[in-house]
């Protein structure tokens, strides 16, 4: 017996040591390897961060700059800054030799300190005259481009792995991406009336967002042909194109140009007529042909209003001066895509005199929504607005129909040519299908860029200044810089939060609340009732203490505290019963997690010890 338990002994220190040295082994053997079972595919590279990470030419250095106090005061941001170090880890192993990484640990008045500073990164104090704190990401090449993250937010965890290979992306092709815009509107500003001193004469703040950070190339509206250089063209209100500019726009799309189309059924920054002075008689836009071809279903005809966030303007009650719902002026706040990267932290964006659009079935179009109304809102004639539009009589006749319209939307699919062969005067040489997947934006309003509906104007110092109050501006810009990107940028999904609900939790929570709720509720009102008795027959009716109670009134008092016990006890018990099924539950899982491994490897070892006696019994037969 003895020497049983001494060969039991030794053999589960030689399992022990067998387990030790197996994970010795395993840990660089298998560093970097992992099974991303969750639902959403959290920890699982995107096929564009792995093209970009694999298109590395230079070596590129990125350093991270995390200090630990934040982590320690916020456990939110330790939690983050371990997602963070760990990505940047699994980076540098898929494009070897091509990211050297850094981590540094910044204490105050430190030479790290000051390297985050002179790098751009934001310095966060704890408390009012504390120590800063860091948590950011600066990366340099070998031409000493610079691009950064200032700080990691946790709020923008889904788009973690986007925000770190734009970054990568950038530093990989330092050029700034050239832009062409495409418009009859006045975005680069009136120079007549710049020289009469006149604020419609200056640039509007869209166009000068864009010139900040991107090469703007003007093109014109009758060009026969795009410059191969432009990654990015914008077209926006278009009216009347000829078929070879029409031609060149559909070429551009087809040999791999990212397009992004604004339309609109009106657009009210149109100049008069410069023969007549009359207003514009048709103040639409479209690229009927184009959209045809590409299945866009769109009706310039066919305004778009919603009572959601409609503007108040001057033009009800009887003087016609009152303020007044004018439903084809409107916020979108809650139609705003969270998920996708250029809209993610976009909170409100002003829409005027918008159209919608839809794709048609069979055109094998992936949609992805941008800008949505709510549903609230409702399809009118653009004739209604078109001409001595009136607030109160579109107020009048407006019937919401329930339906959340398309306003702006990213389009990818193959796509056929909108043309047989090239037309007359054109230059570019012919294709009949896109080099691959299209990449393409549809807005259906333009005057969402005028200055009026997303900035006011300030007086700083003599200067004025285009102070936003909506993000109009921050959509173009932010568009054009995910296009420019690449398909691999494109391709980038928004992760779900790593932070993960206990969805069976909750559900049997919600449950429990409603079945116990109405009890609770009656026991509570009832505790409140007997507590009120006792406090009239304990005071006066001044509020004062009787000097003497009578046995009628003690008997009662007692009566009323023995229900007030038995009250409160029985809210303990609907509160154990709220919480029993969760704690089962919680006991279940704690069991599983305990016993799963031990289990595992003692139905291992068992099955081995099984084999093993099986296979003497063999040799020995």
């Amino acid at each position: 017996m003895k020497h049983r338990t001494l060969l039991s002994l030794i053999g589960l220190i030689g399992l022990a040591c067998l387990l030790i040295g197996v994970n010795m082994i395993a840990a660089p053997l298998l560093s970097g390897r992992q099974i991303d079972l969750t639902e959403q595919r959290l920890f699982t590279l995107s096929p564009g961060t792995r093209a970009i990470l694999a298109g590395l030419k230079e070596p590129i250095t990125l350093r991270l700059f995390y200090s630990p106090a934040l982590g320690a005061r916020i456990p939110q941001y330790a939690a983050h800054a371990d997602r963070v170090r760990e990505l940047l880890r699994e980076y540098a192993q898929l494009a070897p030799g091509k990211i050297h990484l850094e981590f540094h640990t910044p204490e105050p008045f430190s030479e790290d300190e000051d390297r985050a500073t002179a790098y751009g990164l934001q310095g966060v104090p704890l408390e009012d005259g504390g120590e800063h704190v860091f948590f950011g990401l600066q990366g340099t090449n070998l031409l000493d481009d610079e691009r950064a993250i200032p700080f990691f937010q946790p709020e923008r965890e889904r788009f973690l792995e986007y925000d770190l290979s734009k970054l990568v992306y950038d530093l990989s092709s330092p050029s700034r991406p050239v832009v062409g815009v495409m418009t009859a509107l006045k975005m680069d500003g009136d120079p007549q009336a710049m020289m009469m001193r006149q604020p419609t004469g200056a640039p509007w703040a869209a166009m000068m967002n864009l010139r900040q950070a991107f090469t703007v190339k003007s093109v014109a509206t009758d060009a026969k042909s795009i410059d191969p250089d432009i990654k990015v063209l914008l077209v926006a209100h278009p009216q009347n194109l000829s078929d070879a500019t029409l031609y060149a726009i559909d070429q551009f799309v087809m040999r791999g140009g990212r397009l992004i189309a604004m339309v609109a059924p009106v657009n009210e920054t149109l100049g008069p007529d410069p023969q007549t002075g009359a207003p514009p008689a048709d103040p639409s836009s479209n690229l009927g042909k184009l959209f045809q071809a590409w299945g866009i279903e769109y009706d310039p005809n066919q305004a778009l209003g919603d009572l959601d966030g409609a503007w108040k303007v001057r033009g009800g009650g009887p003087s016609g001066q009152d303020p007044i719902d004018y439903v084809a002026y409107f916020s979108v706040r809650s139609g705003i895509n969270h998920d996708d990267p250029a809209t993610a932290d976009l909170q409100e964006v002003v829409v005027a005199n918008p159209g919608t659009f839809s794709v048609k079935p069979g055109s094998g179009l992936t949609v992805t929504p941008l800008l949505s109304s709510s549903d609230h809102a409702e399809l009118f004639p653009a004739s209604e607005i078109r001409q001595d539009p009136n607030p109160g009589r579109l107020l009048d006749g407006f019937k919401p129909d329930g339906t959340k319209h398309l306003i702006a939307a990213r389009l990818r699919g193959v796509l056929k040519s909108a043309f047989d062969k090239a037309p007359d005067g054109a230059t570019d040489p012919y294709r009949a299908s896109s080099d691959g997947p299209a990449n393409l934006v549809v807005i259906t309003d333009t005057d969402m860029l005028s200055d009026r509906f997303w900035t006011r104007s300030q007086d700083f110092f003599g200067n004025a200044t285009a102070t936003p109050f909506a993000d109009n501006g921050a959509l173009i810009s932010n568009l054009v810089g995910t296009l420019s990107g690449g398909d691999a940028l494109i391709g980038l999904r928004s992760r779900g939060s790593v932070a993960r609900p206990f969805e069976v939790v909750d559900a049997m929570q919600r449950d429990a609340e409603a079945r116990y709720r109405e009890t609770e509720t009656a026991l509570t009102k009832h505790l409140d009732e007997t507590s009120k008795k006792l406090d009239d027959l304990r005071g006066g009716r001044d509020g004062t203490q009787n000097a003497a109670l009578n046995a009628q009134q003690l008997a009662a008092i007692e009566d009323l505290k023995r229900d007030a016990i038995e009250t409160r006890g029985k809210l303990r018990q609907v509160q154990f019963e709220l919480r029993r099924d969760i704690a089962s539950l919680q006991n279940r899982l704690r069991l599983f997690d305990i016993a799963l491994v031990p289990a595992l490897l003692l139905v291992v070892a068992v099955l081995m010890a099984w084999v093993r006696q099986a296979r003497r019994t063999r040799r020995q037969a």
